[in-house]
């Protein structure tokens, strides 16, 4: 197997998004976009109380892409102008595809408010080609149980198949356009290849733990960076130094121009224009706050 040339690796720094402070893997200075991967946020991990709850978003839109949340710890509540009402636990994906526009609400549980507890979780903006950019909006929630999992032959990595194809079995969630979503979960010293087309932007995040990619030849990974890889080959391959958990994506580009504001994701600033008036109008529909 031809393994996938590494083109860079970096770490991801912090932000601030109000009161939130997360690390923002891409957009950076040097990064505009992994198309058809708009933005990644890996947020926390936090400890919520009652007395600390940085991370209550309140009801707000999104239109012309797919937002998505890969929770890793904790427990959040989602909400959304569709009616969907569902509690979304650790190693749950959430995949809404906003179109033409959704309104949605999410945050720790009330339960783990007043237990205290942790979040932790990666928010992943996925773009719509300009066709279904104002499709009907939909919201899948999967569960961790419901995932197929590839185990390698030392038993010491598994991959759970959040959307996409690995070894001829498939993810759980319908996507619109052609991407792969894994979640990986390594034991030290466990080695796995992993195939993908090589007409995909791929990219590995690493959430925790330390990776060699791609063997000798290759890099370490450590915890919180960032590594994007050329389309030259037919997968890439990890050995892990340590427990780690690591985020795999890889999506066909779609290689249209990108228009983003706040929380859309267009195709031209007078669409942009459009979305926003057609949110004040209430075209997106309605959210209780709470």
């Amino acid at each position: 197997m031809k393994l996938n040339t590494i083109k860079r690796a970096g770490r991801s720094h912090f932000v601030d998004m109000g009161p939130i402070r997360l690390r923002q893997p891409f957009p950076t200075q040097h990064i505009k976009m992994i198309d058809p991967f708009v933005l990644l946020h890996h947020y926390g991990p936090y400890e919520i109380s009652e007395t600390n709850n940085p991370f209550d978003l309140g009801p707000h839109p999104h239109r012309g892409f797919e937002p998505i949340t890969f929770l890793v710890q904790g427990e959040q509540l989602h909400r959304d102008s569709l009616g969907n009402e569902s509690v979304v636990k650790a190693g749950d994906v959430q995949w809404t595809t906003a179109g033409r526009g959704i309104i949605h609400a999410e945050g720790p549980t009330k339960e783990l408010v007043k237990k205290g507890g942790t979040i932790e979780g990666i928010q992943l903006w996925l773009n719509l080609p300009s066709e279904k950019k104002l499709m009907e909006a939909n919201y899948q929630h999967a569960k961790h149980e419901e995932f197929n999992v590839i185990t390698s032959e030392d038993k010491k990595i598994e991959t759970r198949i959040i959307a996409g194809e690995l070894e001829s079995m498939f993810g759980k969630i319908g996507t619109q356009t052609a991407v792969n979503a894994f979640m990986i979960e390594a034991k030290t010293g466990g080695e796995q290849f992993i195939s993908y087309s090589n007409l995909h932007h791929g990219l590995l995040y690493l959430l925790k733990g330390k990776v060699i990619v791609n063997g000798v030849e290759g890099l370490e990974l450590d915890k919180n960076q960032l590594m994007e890889f050329q389309q030259d080959g037919e997968g890439f391959s990890i050995k892990a130094g340590s427990d780690a958990t690591l985020l795999f994506l890889s999506g066909e580009p779609i290689d249209e121009p990108v228009a983003t504001y706040g929380p859309y994701v267009m195709n031209s600033q007078t669409e942009l224009l459009e979305a926003m008036r057609d949110y004040q109008m209430g075209k997106m529909g309605f959210l209780p706050t709470s």
